[in-house]
């Protein structure tokens, strides 16, 4: 596992031994990690890994049974007003009041941070989500993807330096995704520390420069995302053979029933292995009327951790 920071820099978040007890359930079970200024990190898990409860803690709406939180090192429960300023956390549920305006809203979230006169970030804001057709609407009358822009809206009305994105393109459309990760992505291209959980693996794997896997409450996995990916190497072959069946040599390395028109999708450790099924194929007078590759993605890389943890 790699978990380092910058020397002479606070981390945007640092975890030491945190647990999370429910009376017999043990949610979280001594997570350590660091998260350095201006990652784009990936925290992510199945359902029930306790990503959830880790997120509630770091944002202060949780205690840990043990363990120290710290965000841009405030500690979260003994600095709790600078830890929480430091943050902007956008929930995976729509919670809203629906008895304002987009605006009204973000007016009273900069108030609660104590900000006066911030209708200028505040217009840039809902420029740069698309809300600015809805500023004056209830937000009662919003769409579920335009209450969730809201959300981001947010979390971000007071440019907080760390901010945390669970799930934020649940049940979105593509439009809502684009507009999003283009904004997000200029934070922090500006500096802005992202964390993001999400069930989107192929975004995980564009945006998140490194990524933690947990499960069971435990990190399982902490790593850059390339070198993630690439310790597994290797991908899958799709053929389709003509001739004899599949040879029992590359039987092991079948994903699945070979279908009834031939077609066979096998793994390969390494793209070195390609041309020594191609020789057992050759020798078993097997034709390879089509071939296509697929490189392993992190969505394979989840899969076999998660199946490996214990």
């Amino acid at each position: 596992m790699s978990d380092t920071s910058p020397a002479g820099r606070v981390p945007a978040i640092e975890l030491q031994e945190v647990t999370k007890r429910y009376g017999r359930l043990e949610a979280l079970r001594g997570v350590s990690l660091k998260i350095d200024q201006g990652e784009f990190f990936g925290l992510l898990g199945p359902n029930g890994a306790g990503k959830t409860s880790l997120i509630a803690i770091i944002a202060g709406l949780n205690r840990a049974s043990s363990g120290s939180v710290r965000v841009m090192g405030h500690d979260v429960g003994n600095d709790y007003r600078a830890a929480r300023r430091a943050l902007g956390v956008v929930p995976q549920e729509l919670v809203f009041d629906p008895f304002f305006t987009v605006r009204e809203t973000l007016r009273i979230t900069s108030g609660y941070y104590g900000l006066r006169h911030n209708d200028d970030w505040i217009d840039e804001i809902l420029e740069n989500l698309q809300l600015t057709g809805k500023a004056d609407a209830n937000m009662r009358a919003l769409s579920g993807g335009m209450k969730r822009r809201v959300l981001v809206a947010q979390a971000l009305v007071h440019r907080p330096p760390v901010i945390v994105l669970d799930e934020p393109t649940a049940g979105v459309d593509v439009e809502l995704r684009q507009t999003l990760w283009k904004f997000i992505g200029r934070l922090n291209r500006e500096g802005h520390t992202i964390v993001l959980t999400t069930h989107y693996l192929e975004e995980a794997q564009a945006l998140c420069g490194r990524i933690a896997m947990l499960k069971a409450g435990q990190v399982v996995a902490l790593d850059h995302t390339a070198r993630l990916v690439g310790q597994f190497g290797g991908g899958t072959v799709r053929l389709k053979l003509e001739g004899p069946p599949l040879p029992a040599a590359l039987q092991p390395r079948l994903h699945g029933a070979p279908r009834t028109d031939g077609r066979v999708e096998l793994h390969l450790e390494d793209w070195s292995e390609l041309e020594g099924v191609l020789r057992i194929l050759r020798e078993a007078g097997c034709t390879v009327s089509e071939l296509e590759t697929e490189h392993t993605d992190l969505e394979d890389v989840f899969l076999r951790i998660m199946s490996e943890a214990s």
